[in-house]
């Protein structure tokens, strides 16, 4: 009998010959850019294997050629530092052809053959038009299976370094059984952030930054990072959506844009409107904060940021990046060159992370820091 591996990242004990690939929950339409991420990403961890990517299905997945690579991913692979998985699931093969009359015995099986008990039960499936009629059942089924689970031990909520058990439906006859781990992976439902529009915000983009705030930079950073006191410089910022997050967080913002700022983020007293270009303008004395959702070219926001990171005009970046319809994984790539190549140049040492948040579009949210060291 073949002892549990014990994976270094959770400390939680788990069957290793019960996985057989790893499941990203993706926007539909980035299938392709999941799979080229994926594939870089295991390459880089001497796993290599096939990708399952359907166009517009909402999720991928991976099966590394040896099985025994899963114990490798499991240790290794860290969802923050996916631009474009919205959930990373360890998954056990599929289960097919449930029977309708009762489904909750072979994947409770199935649960069961995993090595460990759980903290949280998800019963979730990819988020597209087709399958959002899937999640009434999801929300039936899971009543049921969480009884099954509570019934077999299986289910300790108290226990929150345990490992979060999902069920990913295809169909209501077929599902993946996995498990995410507790900081290495979204905290939300389907991987998706249900954040409220504010009745006061003027557009409904300050909901990319508000989730930005949350995924990259980190919640429990917030107070430290954003606070009264410190500045801003908001590029493209009309009419205020983005400058009324930093508004929020008492931050004093200088709103650059040719366009009207919303008259109520103006009456704040935080704000600042210079009607100049975003491009050629930089401030006279450094900031703490460079926000940006211009809508350009990704390379050439990407040389901006660069440029003020390198100069030491600001501290800190959140921008948005508009990708191409075409190659958009590859110009991703070709903008952290551009911005490597001019932080390289200035001898800064820095760290970029790039996430596809829920609320962007056709583009993706990077945040750009340096580093000591």
């Amino acid at each position: 009998m073949k002892k549990p591996a014990v994976t270094p990242a959770s400390g939680v004990s788990l069957a290793p010959s019960a996985f057989s690939a790893v499941l990203f929950y993706c926007r539909p339409g980035f299938e392709k850019e999941m799979a080229q991420e994926i594939t870089d990403r295991g390459a880089e961890l001497a796993v290599f294997g096939y990708v399952k990517a359907k166009p517009d299905s909402g999720y991928v997945l991976f099966v590394p050629h040896q099985q025994e690579d899963m114990a490798i991913l499991m240790d290794k692979l860290r969802w923050k530092r996916l631009v474009f998985a919205r959930q990373l699931v360890f998954v056990a093969p599929l289960d097919g052809d449930l029977p309708t009359t009762d489904r909750v015995t072979p994947l409770l099986a199935r649960a069961k053959s995993l090595g460990c008990a759980f903290s949280s039960l998800q019963v979730e499936t990819a988020d597209t038009n087709e399958a959002k009629e899937l999640l009434a059942f999801c929300r039936k089924f899971s009543t049921p299976f969480t009884r099954a689970l509570e019934k077999a031990g299986l289910l300790q909520p108290e226990a929150a370094d345990l490992p979060w058990l999902h069920l990913f439906f295809l169909g209501s006859a077929a599902a993946y059984v996995g498990v995410s781990f507790p900081g290495n992976h979204s905290g939300w439902f389907m991987g998706i952030p249900r954040l409220r529009m504010p009745r006061a915000a003027p557009s409904r983009s300050t909901l990319k930054l508000a989730e930005a705030l949350l995924e990259l930079v980190g919640e429990r950073h917030l107070d430290n990072l954003f606070h009264a006191g410190l500045t801003a410089v908001d590029l493209g910022a009309a009419p205020g959506g983005w400058t009324w997050q930093l508004v929020q967080r008492e931050l004093n913002v200088t709103a650059i844009d040719n366009g009207p700022m919303d008259p109520a983020l103006m009456a704040s007293g935080q704000v600042e409107h210079l009607r100049v270009d975003g491009f050629h303008y930089h401030p006279k004395r450094p900031v703490d904060w460079l926000v940006c959702d211009m809508v350009e070219s990704p390379s050439r926001i990407a040389g901006v940021m660069g440029e003020w990171l390198a100069s030491g005009w600001c501290r800190q970046a959140l921008f948005n990046l508009k990708l191409p319809m075409k190659k958009r994984y590859d110009e991703l790539e070709r903008c952290r060159d551009i911005m490597d190549a001019r932080l390289a140049e200035a001898g800064i040492k820095y760290r970029l992370d790039f996430k596809q948040l829920y609320h962007d579009r056709e583009e993706v949210t990077g945040y750009l820091r340096p580093v000591k060291g």
